[in-house]
C-alpha cells in the first residue's frame, strides 16, 4: 500500500490501493490517523462507506455510487462528482460534493447534512428520514418523494413531482418548480422557517444565498399547489383526493399555514360538491398562475 504522511494527513492512492484495503483501515481506525486525502478514486464505488468515526476524509476526485453510504460522525469532502446514492442512509456526520451529483443522493438519510454545490440529478432526498440536504444548484423530478422528516433546500430550480407523497419533511426553494407532486402544497414562510433556512444556510457555508428568497413546500392542506407548469400525471391521477383536501382548505377560508396528516384528506370527502367542483376548478389553473399572483 502506498500510504504516505504529509502534515498528519494520511494519503492514500486508489491507483495502487485496493478499495477494500482502503475501507478497512477507515473502519479500523484505533490511534491511527484522523485526517485522510484519497487520490486517484476514478470513479470508484462505495469509497468511504459505513464510517464510524471522528475523522475528516478529503476525495480528490470522482466517484461512482454509494459513497460515504451509511455514514455516522465523519466528515468526508468530494472534490468533484458523485454518481447515484451519495450519502445513502447517511446517520451524522457531513457529506460534501463539490461537483454535481447523480440521482437519489441522500436517499433514506436518517441524520447529517449533504451538501451538493452542483446539480442533484432525480429523486433528490427520496425517502429522506430526518437527513438535511442543501443544493446549491437544481434537483431533478420526484425530488424529496415520500420525505419524511428533515429538509431539502434548493438553490435552482426543481423537476417535477418535488414532494410528492411527502410526510412531515420541509422543502425550500429558490428557483421555479416544474410541478409539485401530491400532498406537496406551497406555504407562507414564517419567521421560524426564515431562522431555520438561515441556519441551514450557513451550515453548507453559502453565505451568499438570502433566505427571504425561497419559497416553502409542505404536507397539505394550502391554498395553492404549483409555482410553475402543470400538476405531475401522479397528482392528476389522484385528482379527487387532492381535490377534496383543496376544498377543505377554500371552506377554511385558505389555512396555508396548518398542517393536516395524509390520512385527513378522507374526512373531507364529505364536504359539499360546489366546494369540491370550486377547487377542482381552481386547480386547474394553478399551474398558470402569474409571478405576482404566486407571491401575493
Amino acid at each position: 500500500m502506498e500510504a504516505a504522511e504529509l502534515t498528519g494527513v494520511e494519503v492514500i492512492d486508489l491507483a495502487s490501493t485496493p478499495l477494500r484495503e482502503l475501507n478497512r483501515r477507515l473502519h479500523e481506525l484505533a490511534g491511527g490517523a484522523r485526517s485522510w486525502r484519497i487520490v486517484n478514486p476514478n470513479g470508484a464505488h462505495a469509497v468511504a462507506c459505513g464510517l464510524d468515526a471522528e475523522i475528516d476524509v478529503e476525495i480528490q476526485g470522482h466517484v461512482g455510487y454509494y459513497c460515504a453510504g451509511m455514514n455516522k460522525l465523519a466528515t468526508v469532502r468530494v472534490h468533484g462528482n458523485a454518481g447515484p446514492g451519495v450519502a445513502e442512509n447517511l446517520m451524522s456526520g457531513e457529506v460534501v460534493v463539490a461537483g454535481s451529483a447523480s440521482q437519489s443522493a441522500g436517499a433514506s438519510g436518517r441524520g447529517g447534512l449533504l451538501v451538493v454545490h452542483g446539480d442533484a440529478s432525480a429523486r433528490c432526498g427520496i425517502s429522506m428520514k430526518g437527513i438535511d440536504i442543501v443544493v446549491r444548484g437544481s434537483v431533478g423530478h420526484l425530488s424529496a418523494f415520500m420525505a419524511q422528516t428533515g429538509r431539502l433546500v434548493v438553490c435552482g430550480d426543481a423537476g417535477e413531482a418535488l414532494g410528492d407523497s411527502i410526510y412531515e419533511a420541509r422543502l425550500y426553494v429558490r428557483g421555479e418548480v416544474a410541478s409539485l407532486g401530491a400532498d406537496c402544497v406551497e406555504k407562507d414562510m414564517r419567521g421560524e422557517h426564515l431562522a431555520e433556512l438561515s441556519d441551514l444556510l450557513a451550515r453548507a457555508g453559502l453565505d451568499d444565498v438570502g433566505a427571504a428568497e425561497f419559497r416553502r413546500g409542505s404536507p397539505a392542506c394550502a391554498s395553492r399547489i404549483c409555482t410553475t407548469g402543470t400538476s405531475s400525471p401522479r397528482s392528476s391521477a389522484r385528482l379527487g383526493r387532492a381535490s377534496t383536501t383543496f376544498a377543505a382548505s377554500a371552506r377554511n377560508g385558505g389555512c396555508r399555514t396548518s398542517t393536516i396528516s395524509s390520512s385527513s384528506g378522507r374526512a373531507c370527502r364529505a364536504i359539499h360538491s360546489r366546494a369540491t367542483a370550486s377547487a377542482v376548478a381552481q386547480m386547474s389553473s394553478w399551474g398558470r398562475a402569474s409571478p405576482s399572483s404566486r407571491s401575493s
